[in-house]
């Protein structure tokens, strides 16, 4: 009766217990009530198109290039290994709080000494078998009693690291989104260079045939002729830069979608258009961004883990209790190895308490609180980092717009001087000169008209991923 009121003590202890070491609560966190009023117009507070900002764009083939991207990508596919890594691991804190039991069975030839003090003291002990047979089988248990919430703190970190790691694939995933779409957009820059290159080499090649003929009949110096050959040859120079340009992007969207560099040459060997962005941005409120960026919300359950690891290491502190019991069969003999004389059995509880240990578990406690500050101050951190780049990519994107829009301007302007410059060349009312400098200004400012066209796409894509935008993506 004893024993059975001790172990019932023993079941009913965790109930009753506590659980040592702080409990975590998230950190109260300040986000501005809105987001700086020097943007664009086109912003807009609205978040529920962020999920899938790349179909804003309207490019059927950014969106094939994605949706591939998000079945074969390799670091996707490595942060989905780490995640059902992360549950395996959960899996391990959760099987502390089950009884473990062993099954063994042995078989052993044995022979006692026969001066033993006891056995060797009797009268007749030469009629003692001491040599013989012994069977053994049966099953042993122990169950630790998680009185002071050790295990359960480790299942509570367990718990906060598998979140820690969705999270983690989460940010995988929005980067993976923000590259494909800005390599993509690389490289359609990249032909819209080449081919305002290509009409710049075309018309200076037609610049020199005029000055040649005009050189032939006397009408022109061969000066002219040299420095148009100059101008045709600075053109041309460019095109390897660009050639460059184009298949490094291609090669390296490539490699996003896990296939050879070389894979897409064909599929994007056709020049097509620089995506263009939406005419409103939705970017939500600053409050929302503390929701939607993976990386704050990883940066939080790791505080949360650090937190619960805390009472994990102090629950060392305490005494450990465990219910053990084995139960089997003893015999020397196999006939009467089953006989309800061979059974053996024991139960009883058991206490361990490390009193004495030079402060091991005192310094642990020490690093352990350092390692939960270390988490808080990253986190603090990484949610200022958030709204630093979010309100850098706003005003990046708003003056590159204003950029381009000037840019257009000045282009319009330029080809129509050249085409001015063009017509009183032939007909000898101008020098050469003028139409070299028209012709060399509309190069330049074609040239970065692209550039900031290319540049507002690739804002707006550094603008979604600061955001956050794109992991509630689902695979096809």
């Amino acid at each position: 009766m004893k024993t059975t009121a001790l172990i019932s003590a023993l079941l009913v202890l965790p109930a009753a217990g506590c659980t040592v070491g702080p409990d975590y609560r998230p950190p109260i966190t300040h986000a501005p009530a809105q987001w700086s009023d020097h943007h664009a117009g086109s912003i807009t507070r609205r978040n529920d198109r962020l999920g899938e900002w790349w179909k804003l764009f309207h490019d059927a083939e950014l969106d094939s290039l994605i949706q591939r991207a998000l079945v074969a990508n390799l670091d996707l596919r490595m942060a989905e290994s780490r995640v059902r890594q992360a549950r395996s691991q959960q899996g391990f804190a959760e099987a502390d709080f089950w009884p473990t039991v062993n099954a063994s069975g042995a078989y052993t030839r044995q022979k006692q000494s026969q001066n033993q003090p006891i056995l060797g003291s009797l009268p007749n002990s030469s009629n003692i078998p001491f040599e013989n047979d012994v069977y053994k089988a049966g099953f042993d248990a122990s169950w630790e009693i998680d009185l002071f919430g050790g295990k359960r703190r480790a299942l509570e970190a367990a718990t906060a690291e598998l979140a820690a790691m969705e999270y983690g694939r989460r940010g995988v995933l929005v980067t993976l989104l923000s590259e494909v779409a800005r390599y993509y957009a690389l490289t359609r820059g990249a032909q819209r260079q080449w081919a305002i290159l290509q009409d710049q080499i075309e018309a200076q090649e037609e610049t020199v045939k005029i000055t040649r003929s005009r050189v032939d009949h006397g009408s022109a110096a061969e000066l002219e002729l040299q420095r148009a050959l100059a101008l045709l040859a600075s053109v041309q120079s460019q095109a390897p830069i660009i050639e460059t340009s184009i298949q490094s992007s291609i090669h390296r969207l490539g490699v996003l979608l896990a296939q050879s560099p070389d894979a897409l040459n064909t599929e994007l060997s056709a020049t097509a258009a620089i995506p263009a962005p939406p005419p409103q941005v939705p970017v939500g409120l600053p409050s929302d961004l503390l929701l939607r960026r993976p990386d704050v919300l990883r940066a939080e359950r790791l505080l949360a883990a650090e937190t619960a690891r805390i009472g994990q290491v102090k629950a060392e502190l305490f005494p450990k209790f465990s219910l053990t019991g084995s139960a089997g069969l003893i015999s020397i003999s196999a006939s009467d190895f089953f006989l309800p004389s061979s059974r053996t059995w024991s139960i009883g509880p058991t206490v361990q308490w490390r009193i004495f240990d030079a402060g091991r578990v005192l310094a642990s406690i020490n690093a352990q609180t350092e390692a939960q500050d270390q988490a808080l101050l990253n986190y603090q951190k990484i949610i200022l980092t958030s709204f630093e780049e979010v309100e850098t990519a706003l005003i990046t994107y708003a003056k590159e717009q204003e950029h381009y829009q000037r840019l257009e301007q000045e282009v319009n302007a330029n080809q129509r001087a050249v085409e001015l410059a063009s017509q009183r060349y032939a007909k000898g009312w101008t020098g050469y000169l003028d139409l070299l400098d028209a012709q060399r200004t509309l190069y330049i400012s074609q040239d970065e008209w692209v550039r900031s066209k290319r540049a507002v796409t690739l804002n707006l894509v550094a603008l979604y991923k600061a955001l956050g935008g794109g992991w509630e993506t689902k695979k096809p």
